[in-house]
């Protein structure tokens, strides 16, 4: 008998219909659609608008769908992890108010934030509840609402984002699927590079901190583009060598979709040809904690059983990492509804 694994046996993902594109940003910023596309790949953001809305409303879209599709009560769910860097409020946790949303009674759920990052690291946590035997249904979501802390006047910052969500359900297999390891990292010192200047313990939000607008996310991108461009190529090489994997052993390279400069360094690092590298970030933005799994909702019907598969991100703090899993299911027997 093989190791207990945990496997993903279902996705789902959400974005909010509003879509803004680049035209419209001309308009906003100083900034140009040929200026961004050729620095970045975006092309459009979709935009949760709306009075009171938040995360917990994507990720309770990606949810209702996660369970419907896969035809899973609310109540045999264990636990529920989300990865955001927008929680609804400072707390409770998103993970609370999306459990409650859905209807999730007899389980317990917790936020994991580790900026871009984060759904990898929620991963791998969840993982581990599966791997012991602990529990037998767990769902990760990755969600963000960019919007809400991007400042629309600043043209270096207000292109990259945008608001979307997914889910993931894990369960236990033990026939060889799953997720067969994984490489996290973290390196304090990258916070000056990016962050968010207030609103926190340290300087908790005033008269002042709004006013200077010190709300929103800051971002030393030449700083963050080098390191990023190495650490994900790194990491992601690292689980290729650790498992003995070569470029022909890999189905699909799911990158962190922040920028496309990235993800193509990263994609010729591992030496994979672009046709096995997951791209929506022309559709989307950097989503945040929503790209891993926005991109496998999307690529669902193509994955096949068996499939070796390699997760990569990178994150403000700095935080990066990869996962090497091996698919579970054949996802075309989920139709696009």
């Amino acid at each position: 008998m093989s190791k207990r694994r945990a496997a993903i046996t279902g996705v789902h993902g959400w974005a909010p219909d509003y879509i803004l594109t680049n035209k419209e940003l001309e308009k906003m910023v100083d900034t140009t659609d040929e200026w961004i596309t050729t620095r970045t790949g975006i092309k459009e953001r979709h935009i949760l608008k709306g009075e009171g809305k938040g995360t917990s409303d994507i990720g309770t879209e990606a949810v209702k769908g996660l369970l419907k599709k896969t035809g899973t009560s609310p109540d045999e769910i264990d636990l529920l992890i989300c990865a955001t860097v927008t929680p609804d409020m400072a707390y409770p946790a998103t993970a609370n108010i999306i459990s409650d949303k859905v209807g999730i009674k007899n389980a317990f759920s917790f936020d994991i934030n580790a900026a871009c990052s984060g759904f990898l690291y929620s991963l791998v946590t969840a993982s581990q509840f599966i791997e012991t035997g602990k529990y037998k249904k767990v769902i990760v979501v990755g969600a963000d609402k960019m919007s809400a802390v991007v400042d629309y006047t600043d043209r270096t910052t207000c292109v990259l984002f945008g608001d979307a969500g997914g889910a993931v359900l894990l369960e236990p297999s033990e026939d060889g699927y799953g997720i067969i390891d994984s490489r996290l990292y973290t390196d304090g010192s990258g916070r000056v590079h990016l962050h968010q200047k207030a609103g926190g313990s340290v300087k908790p939000a005033s008269h002042e901190t709004v006013d200077n607008r010190e709300h929103f996310v800051y971002q030393e991108g030449q700083a963050v583009f080098k390191f990023a461009v190495t650490k994900m190529a790194d990491v992601s090489v690292e689980i290729m060598e650790r498992n003995n994997l070569t470029s022909d052993d890999i189905a699909w390279l799911v990158p962190h979709q922040a920028n496309l400069r990235i993800i193509e360094s990263t994609a010729r690092r591992m030496g994979l040809d672009k046709s096995k590298v997951m791209i929506n970030i022309q559709k989307y933005g950097n989503t945040t904690n929503g790209t891993i799994p926005m991109c496998l909702y999307e690529w669902e019907d193509r994955l096949k059983k068996g499939d070796n598969i390699v997760l990569a991100a990178f994150g403000g703090g700095f935080t990066w990492g990869s996962i090497y899993l091996k698919w579970a299911y054949d996802g075309d027997k989920f139709a696009k509804k």
